[in-house]
């Protein structure tokens, strides 16, 4: 094929796609076999295809109308052929298709017929003769053209594809006729509406998986609940899947292994052998069969939702088991599950800053990107209470969507006091997860130690409470994060430790096991309504102009074991 050397700026992404697929080919060395061979089998397989000498109008501007054909196709099948590197249209025309592919994520196949991959990435044997002549008696100009087209050879030579030396032609074409079909019916997986900050996590995460190096890598996403791992690892997904030879998303690992390790085996090969596995009646020869497929394979795997590393190994016991340039991601709320399995490196999903989640709240609360005017002083009220979870931020925008301006200050209100039980039932699954000491560690610090130095609270806690592990338990499953020496929590986290405690006793704040809320204490030691269910109270006596009690009012205490008393500068008695 030939080109030439003028090009169209890209179509933006609204480019209708007219075609299917598109095969780049150097026509003297194929298309009258191999390449007439594909073609022939993709159009009866109903799969609408690209080549000049079928699809270009006679009389019409042969480069404008192939860079219209690559702008509208889906599918990209580059056929590097021993003389392919000799035609500047067809170095020209891998150039548009690398930089359209690029811009729209749109799937690159390259067959290499009967040439060496490397001699494609590295420019090297046939098509180092090549440039030998491309680059005689050239001009700064066209050396910069010259070098668009050796990176393009790199990146797309580096893809996964076929390569064509001694099997039977037949077999390969069909081969890649499944592929192609399968490529083209593959849905992208749902990442839901109102996405923001989505570019940003992208950039980061494609720079960990680092797709171009040659080695299996692992990449860890972890953070508290409701942070976006999933979303952003399906958003991953979408974007990168199409460049491996098969790739499985397996969602909600943590709850399916519970009872049904079957079902997640059986999705794990439907995704690596694109729907082809045998059917299998027992795990065991399901395993077996991940080992082999997986060996002979560049494959993306997202383990989504782990908590147990043995989740995982139900699945994939040895990384040994993935074939060269996979990636497994991992998402969780426990970064020791990412340690134990020997991650790479880890991405800690970060809380939207206030500008972003701004915006997520209005996308839910008022179908726009910014609050209505009149409602801009309680969206922020809303914005600093969810503090940058999104799952809170969709939650409360759903909630007060198409309320009046005193009804969404009371709900909001009402949540402040009585957290969602949407959001509480998503925080509260690392909650659950701890033991009762690292429960009972997790409530003080809600309660009594959020902002305190981490050695003082371990000389606080009960020796049977195990604090040092307890807490590292605890910062372990993102419930807590510590920073220069300090105990810190989210503050949703916070309010769902006192939703815990209010919980033990709803009407009687007397019979609960902590008691911080100025009035609750107040009332329980003046009045000496102290249980003993009491194991901590805070008095803050910078709140209290006078307050009067007695030894008599922790008589019935007798569980109590801590007592924390906090005045500022300006108060000098109690």
């Amino acid at each position: 094929m030939a080109s030439t050397s003028a090009q169209k700026a890209s179509s933006s992404t609204s480019t209708p796609r007219r075609y299917d697929a598109f095969i780049s080919f150097r026509g003297e060395d194929t298309r009258r076999n191999f390449t007439d061979h594909l073609y022939t089998t993709l159009v009866s397989y109903g799969v609408h295809t690209f080549r000049d000498d079928e699809e270009l109008e006679r009389g019409g501007d042969i480069a404008s109308d192939l860079l219209t054909a690559i702008e509208e196709s889906k599918i990209f099948v580059v056929i590097f052929s021993k003389n392919y590197a000799d035609s500047r249209w067809c170095l020209n025309e891998l150039v548009k298709i690398f930089e359209c592919a690029t811009q729209k994520q749109s799937p690159i196949l390259p067959i290499f017929y009967h040439v060496d991959p490397s001699d494609v990435r590295k420019q090297s044997g046939s098509y180092e003769d090549a440039f030998v002549d491309h680059e005689k008696d050239v001009d700064e100009k066209k050396m910069e053209v010259i070098q668009k087209w050796r990176t393009a050879l790199n990146r797309v030579g580096s893809l996964s594809g076929f390569h064509v030396e001694k099997q039977y032609e037949t077999q390969v074409i069909t081969e890649i006729t499944d592929d192609i079909l399968g490529r083209l019916n593959r849905k992208p997986l749902n990442v839901g509406k109102n996405i923001v900050e989505m570019d940003f996590h992208l950039e980061n995460l494609k720079s960990l998986i680092d797709i171009e190096l040659n080695e299996v890598r692992v990449i860890g996403i972890y953070g508290v609940g409701g942070i976006g791992k999933t979303t952003i690892a399906k958003a991953v997904y979408n974007d990168i899947s199409y460049q491996f030879d098969g790739s499985s998303f397996l969602n909600n690992v943590r709850e399916i292994s519970k009872d049904d390790v079957f079902q997640l085996q059986g999705e794990l090969l439907d995704g690596i052998l694109k729907g082809k596995s045998r059917k299998v009646s027992n795990m065991h020869d399901r395993m077996d069969m991940i080992q082999r497929s997986l060996r002979s394979k560049r494959a993306l795997i997202v383990f989504d939702d782990v908590d147990d590393l043995e989740q995982i190994e139900n699945l994939v016991e040895e990384h040994s088991w993935f074939g060269p340039r996979s990636r497994i991601i991992i998402t969780t709320r426990h970064r020791r599950v990412l340690t134990n399995y020997g991650v790479n490196v880890s991405y800690e999903v970060p809380k939207l800053h206030d500008k972003a989640a701004t915006e997520l709240f209005s996308w839910w609360a008022f179908k726009q990107n910014l609050p209505n005017e009149s409602y801009k002083n309680l969206s922020r009220q809303a914005v600093n209470y969810a503090k940058g979870l999104p799952l809170a931020l969709k939650v409360l925008g759903s909630c007060l969507f198409g309320k009046m301006e005193s009804e969404f200050k009371n709900t909001l209100d009402k949540f402040k006091t009585i957290p969602h039980a949407g959001i509480q039932s998503v925080l509260r699954i690392s909650y659950d997860g701890l033991d009762d000491k690292e429960k009972e560690i997790f409530l003080d610090i809600a309660c009594f130690f959020k902002g305190t130095d981490k050695d003082f609270v371990l000389r606080i806690l009960p020796e049977d409470f195990f604090g040092e592990s307890g807490i590292k338990e605890l910062h372990d499953k993102c419930l807590i994060s510590i920073s220069k020496n300090k105990l810190d929590m989210h503050d949703l986290l916070q309010h769902m430790g006192w939703e815990i405690v209010r919980q033990e006793c709803p009407k009687e704040p007397g019979r609960r096991s902590r008691l911080w809320e100025h009035m609750d204490v107040h009332r329980i030691l003046t009045r000496n309504l102290g249980t003993e269910a009491i194991e901590g109270i805070f008095l803050d006596m910078s709140r209290s102009e006078n307050i009067q009690f007695t030894t008599q009012a922790f008589k019935m205490m007798h569980r109590l074991r801590l007592l924390k008393i906090h005045q500022d500068d300006t108060y000098n008695s109690i």
